[in-house]
């Protein structure tokens, strides 16, 4: 009887396939609220921020070449897109662990798939915002599509890497995870989601930019908003060093520590 010998990448897409099929199946399924609470979270939020903001400085809603409510909107998404990307890979390994029984499957497996099904997901829910926003007469249509994909697609990247490298260290130190959860809030304090760094004083604006998140969030707003006027120090290059570092770190760590990652 005649086998055919499939290749190495062959063997890794299949593997791919049915656990993109596993995690998706299971995002979708597996909690009938998982939907809601995914586009109720930045509606939520975004309500909150309008009203304080409206109750503060009234009811003129415009940052800087910009309507205040998309302006929101996109620093939101993008920011969730990070941070969730970032949280759920932590969990990546011990959620398919039986999985790893089969020699085929390795625990960066599951760690690429789920970031895969997170980055598919936020997408899908960012452009069901787009258009609701665009229906409801807000400037949503971005002004440089491709320079907004790419900042999109950064974005998702670095949150692919921290969780990569997270997804080992939370196995080998799981205090040092413990704290990443803790990062979520004050990240969304001061990487300029919901207050604009023109309001930030410009001898404080520098210390906010050694956080990379802001990188991709201005240049995903630019991507919408052509006049809007990006923070002095804003570099998508310096995003992409912390990209760079982190995915060789994670990869480094899933290579060196792969028994151990495997292990209950």
């Amino acid at each position: 009887m005649n086998y055919k010998v499939r290749t190495s990448w062959q063997v890794t897409w299949s593997v791919w396939h049915a656990m993109f099929m596993r995690e998706i199946l299971a995002r979708a399924t597996g909690n009938r609220m998982a939907w809601f609470w995914m586009l109720f979270e930045p509606i939520a939020v975004i309500g909150l921020m309008v009203s304080i903001r409206t109750l503060v400085l009234g009811r003129e809603q415009v940052v800087l070449n910009a309507e205040f409510i998309p302006w929101l909107i996109i620093g939101l998404m993008g920011f969730f897109l990070f941070r969730d990307n970032m949280m759920r890979l932590m969990g990546a390994v011990d959620a398919n662990r039986g999985l790893f029984a089969y020699r085929q499957v390795k625990p960066i497996d599951s760690v690429i798939v789920r970031s895969l099904v997170e980055g598919s997901v936020r997408s899908f829910v960012f452009l069901l915002f787009i258009a609701a926003g665009m229906l409801l007469g807000m400037e949503m249509n971005p002004d440089t599509p491709l320079l907004a994909i790419w900042a999109w697609f950064s974005l998702w990247m670095f949150g692919f890497g921290i969780g990569l490298t997270l997804s080992a260290v939370n196995k080998l130190v799981p205090e040092l995870g413990n704290i990443a959860r803790l990062l979520s809030l004050p990240l969304l304090l001061v990487s300029g989601v919901i207050i604009p760094f023109s309001v930030v004083p410009y001898n404080l604006r520098e210390y906010f930019l050694w956080n990379p998140i802001p990188h991709g969030l201005e240049t995903l707003r630019e991507g919408f908003f052509s006049s809007y006027p990006v923070a002095d120090g804003v570099d998508l290059l310096y995003l992409w060093y912390w990209i760079l570092v982190t995915l060789v770190l994670g990869l480094i760590l899933h290579l060196r520590y792969e028994m151990r990652l495997k292990a209950k």
